[in-house]
């Protein structure tokens, strides 16, 4: 496994980041796989895919460069040039195009764990990746930003609550299940790969959330400053896989019960509105009533008031789960 040596100073400095380029990247990585984790990603792959692989038949040298660049255990670095807080789009691609071409030929060597292809011996290969990455973010990013920054932004608000609440340790683990862990002893499990541990102590470290959810990799600037980009919680990229039992609809309403269904784990108005595409107004109201009925509490993290079930809302969204005599159910999207 690979994992960073990060002191108590580090971590505690350490914060959440959005990154326009990052989400970028996942999703040119998303579309080179070409598989989606849930039906919203199915639906944007049916819409965004046969231009990409149009694109890239269009021009076979940029073809082989992404799948040179994302190799099957190492992406190469000037692909992923590490998050900066603030950073925009523009911003982060220009770093991409001023790599050194000498760097970027290294760097495919090494995520193709062999000799570079002839084709790629040239010195165009960071103006071809920017290029590459301004067409996904103009098609297929840059259309649904303002909604897939709301997303980013809520999955932040979670974990700084995580944070709060159980401290570093719980938020760590659960970014990247199975990936991503703390061990102890200063030692943060970065990826399960077999790679030299790495001392970034006083470094800068950031966490930086993506909306696709079977990519996310790590990145750094040696000695300076180091990420994990992680897929945001599951919960905000997908809410309209999260079916609402029929009875539960009938009872609370549809929308209302969709609400209910979604506070597994703290959420505020902003995230609800965010993540079920329902008014703020609405989801205020909704939430007004939950709360009255004692259905769900509120606690203030920092600037937020986040609300979650309560023991009560458990009981009741675990009996329109039974459903009745063992008849199969229906269900409700929210």
């Amino acid at each position: 496994m690979g994992w960073w040596q990060v002191n108590a100073d580090t971590l505690a400095r350490s914060r959440f980041v959005l990154s326009p380029l990052a989400e970028t990247f996942a999703c040119l990585k998303l579309l080179h796989a070409g598989e989606g984790a849930h039906p919203g990603e199915l639906e944007w792959l049916r819409t965004h895919l046969p231009g990409y692989r149009a694109r890239l038949a269009s021009d076979p040298v940029t073809a082989l460069l992404v799948r040179a660049g994302l190799g099957p255990d190492w992406i190469a670095d000037f692909l992923t040039p590490t998050p900066r807080d603030g950073e925009s789009f523009e911003q982060g691609v220009a770093r991409v195009r001023a790599s050194a071409a000498a760097d970027a030929r290294a760097h495919l060597r090494l995520s193709l764990a062999g000799p570079l292809p002839a084709e790629l011996d040239r010195d165009d290969l960071p103006e071809r990746a920017a290029a590459l990455l301004e067409y996904v973010w103009a098609e297929t990013v840059r259309p649904y930003w303002a909604r897939r920054r709301r997303v980013l932004e809520a999955d932040v608000v979670a974990r700084t609550a995580q944070v709060s609440r159980g401290g570093w340790v719980e938020a760590l683990d659960s970014l990247r299940p199975g990936r991503t862990r703390w061990l102890g002893e200063n030692r943060l499990q970065v990826n399960r790969h077999e790679y030299p541990p790495r001392e970034i102590s006083g470094a800068e470290l950031v966490f930086v959330p993506i909306t696709p959810q079977r990519h996310g990799w790590v990145s750094w600037e040696e000695g300076d400053r180091y990420a994990v980009i992680y897929p945001c919680a599951g919960v905000l990229a997908d809410a309209h896989g999260r079916a609402v039992p029929a009875s539960l609809g009938a009872l609370l309403g549809a929308a209302r019960a969709g609400v209910l269904v979604l506070l597994d784990s703290p959420m505020s108005t902003t995230q609800l509105t965010a993540v079920t595409g329902q008014g703020l107004g609405s989801v205020g109201r909704h939430l007004k009533v939950l709360l009255e009925s004692g259905l769900v509490e509120r606690q203030r993290a920092g600037r937020s008031v986040l609300y979650t079930r309560t023991a009560a809302g458990e009981v009741l969204l675990d009996a329109g789960r039974r459903g009745h005599s063992g008849h199969p159910r229906d269900t409700y999207r929210s």
